[in-house]
């Protein structure tokens, strides 16, 4: 690790750490010098990051965690902020889409959990750093939301949309609130990125519709960013999205009657 490190000292939590843009963002923090607990459900995928982590000489920890229950979301806080001594850094990035994607046939489990982890796990974890923060003055909320949230359709489902888009207004909610606290909170929206998350989708992308994302890496860069510039600038949106517009008609067109309990009888 060469060079001055912007973040020497920091401490992170990066949720949804084990694969795609948390993973990623999780190795870049830690470039930089911070402590980076990675989180995520699984524990395998999350000591893999941590060996990559700690083979490139920085630091992590693994902390499996469900945050899309508001106990588990917010002992994940205390911990990080009792074991290591403070959180700086809280990266909102856990993700999960509904297989439904139209408001017709979607099941109240699928919604629920959709709402759970992109919504109700934000607003647990981020209250559950936010006092400590408050009292620090300093700190900064980076949640990845989606462009889902700002232009719902049935590429990314109702609830999806829904959650993403109450994270958004989560975010501004603590932007408009709590700056006057040194507290940054910013919202990043990509459009699609070649993520595990899209293996969930009716029609999974093909690798020739995956050739025209943005990669994990990419959000992972304007995650940096945002953590990484004086503590006087807080960037507080970001609309991240693929350079060339891919044909999206058949994703539609699949997603649309996806789930209709009609077509099983025909």
């Amino acid at each position: 690790m060469e060079g001055p490190m912007r973040l020497e000292n920091k401490v992170a939590i990066v949720t949804g750490a084990g694969t795609g843009i948390g993973r990623e963002a999780a190795k870049m923090l830690a470039a930089e010098g911070a402590t980076v607990v990675v989180n995520g459900r699984r524990r395998e995928p999350l000591d893999g990051v941590v060996a990559d982590i700690e083979k490139a000489g920085g630091r992590a920890v693994a902390r499996v965690a469900d945050v899309a229950s508001p106990a588990a979301a917010r002992e994940l806080a205390t911990w990080a902020i009792t074991t290591l001594g403070r959180v700086d850094i809280l990266v909102n990035n856990a993700g999960f889409s509904s297989k439904v994607r139209n408001l017709r046939w979607i099941s109240p489990d699928e919604w629920d959990h959709v709402v759970g982890v992109n919504l109700t796990g934000v607003y647990a974890l981020t209250q559950g750093v936010l006092d400590h923060m408050v009292e620090r003055k300093s700190g900064t909320i980076i949640t990845v939301s989606s462009i889902g949230g700002m232009r719902p359709g049935l590429t990314s489902g109702p609830a999806y949309g829904a959650a993403k888009a109450g994270a958004r207004a989560l975010m501004q909610f603590v932007h408009n609130v709590y700056r006057q606290h040194g507290i940054r909170a910013t919202t990043i929206l990509p459009a699609e990125v070649d993520t595990p998350i899209l293996d969930n989708r009716p029609l999974v992308p093909d690798k020739t519709a995956r050739a025209t994302m943005m990669q994990s890496e990419d959000v992972a860069a304007a995650i940096l960013l945002c953590a990484t510039l004086p503590e006087r600038t807080v960037i507080e949106e970001i609309v991240i999205s693929p350079t060339i517009l891919r044909d999206q008609s058949k994703d539609i067109e699949i997603a649309r009657t996806f789930g209709d309990p009609r077509a099983s009888r025909k």
